[in-house]
């Protein structure tokens, strides 16, 4: 049976993205595959784009996304770039990000190239080693960056966002900066953009976007969900189906789902938005935003089903979202700033949320300004 989420995360997402998004958590490890090929540049001439709203943004989700994406999907392949430097360092970047856990999980041999805390793969939220379009695409991304980003209340730079998945998704630890591992994963993000218009959107960006529900999600029928469609790839626990043996770094043929050798609570993909979006385009595996497979009701209760499981916690959540009216109306975890409970924020629905946010940034906006101290 296909599988359901190709999450390995060594196949929702860190980001979870998360890389998305502003923060990351799923899809599974395959081949990068492209819908089509266009030789790229021999050097990474400057990328693309504007940023697509982020998961769980502020403002009522759009309809599902319409086909308004280029007629030809542009995926460069880095294999007809010349044996050069800047040729080696894309496919190195490639690399890294569709065989995470043999490069740098933490099962390699060597310990000093053990970053990543999972056995998962880039490519378990970035479908396709970052190629699929509304599966969490590279494409047009880099231009996005420097920019600010509400989960750190500063301005970051694209490797920010990169460590931010190393910490979350791939619950393990940061790269070193301005080290072969970091270079190469910024240049084939480069490499990919190239031909994309800068300062424009990028169709086909994100995980999609279906229409929220007015009720709150349902676990219980998710479970159910689960069961019929996610079971057989995935396993009963949420387990997936490890390639080898422990210990093996070969990584997952259908990744876990929660549990140990999944991306932690901070990950872009354990917020309801991203994580529900990304399974209805692309789950069970080989589906298509074009074609899903699964209901928007399914997709949105059959994610929280997966969110409420047990998986990694990543520590000082609390320090996300230094300015609390940024919060994201899906966040699973607080402080917040409304009165609304944990359950609704990670179960929705979000609107009442995002009402009661927009009334206290008016109130916060025409207050008196306090006096200094």
């Amino acid at each position: 049976m296909p599988s359901f989420m190709t999450v390995a995360y060594g196949s929702v997402v860190a980001f979870a993205l998360v890389l998305a998004t502003t923060g990351h958590p799923v899809g599974l490890v395959s081949a990068p595959t492209s819908v089509m090929h266009a030789p790229g540049p021999s050097s990474g001439a400057a990328a693309v784009n504007a940023p697509v709203n982020a998961a769980g943004a502020a403002g009522p989700r759009a309809a599902a996304p319409a086909d308004t994406a280029p007629a030809a999907w542009i995926v460069h392949d880095a294999d007809k770039l010349p044996d050069d430097s800047w040729g080696k360092t894309v496919r190195y970047g490639r690399d890294l990000v569709a065989k995470t856990y043999a490069l740098i999980g933490p099962e390699v041999s060597d310990p000093a190239h053990r970053f990543s805390g999972n056995n998962l793969a880039c490519q378990s939220c970035h479908l396709e080693a970052g190629t699929k379009r509304y599966g969490l695409p590279f494409q047009g991304v880099y231009a996005d960056f420097p920019n600010y980003r509400a989960r750190s209340g500063a301005v970051g730079t694209i490797e920010d966002r990169i460590q931010g998945c190393m910490t979350r998704s791939m619950n393990g630890k940061q790269l070193p900066p301005g080290g072969p591992e970091m270079t190469a994963i910024v240049a084939y993000m480069k490499f990919l953009s190239d031909g994309w218009p800068a300062g424009a959107p990028t169709p086909g960006r994100g995980p999609g976007r279906m229409p929220e529900l007015s009720r709150s999600a349902d676990p219980a029928h998710g479970q159910r969900v689960y069961a019929q469609n996610c079971v057989a790839c995935h396993g009963p626990a949420g387990q997936g189906q490890r390639v080898g043996a422990v210990g093996d770094a070969k990584g997952y043929t259908f990744p876990p789902l929660w549990g140990a050798d999944s991306f932690n609570d901070g990950a872009g993909m354990d917020r309801l938005i991203a994580a529900a979006n990304f399974i209805h385009g692309n789950m069970p595996n080989g589906v298509s935003w074009r074609a899903p497979a699964l209901s928007e009701q399914d997709a949105w209760d059959v994610a929280a089903f997966v969110q409420a499981q047990p998986r990694p916690h990543k520590p000082n959540l609390d320090k996300d979202y230094p300015v609390g009216l940024q919060r994201p109306a899906d966040s699973g975890y607080g402080p917040y700033v409304d009165e609304f409970s944990q359950e609704q924020h990670r179960l929705g629905p979000f609107g009442p949320i995002r009402s009661k946010i927009k009334e206290l940034v008016a109130a916060s906006s025409s207050a008196p300004a306090a006096e200094a101290r």
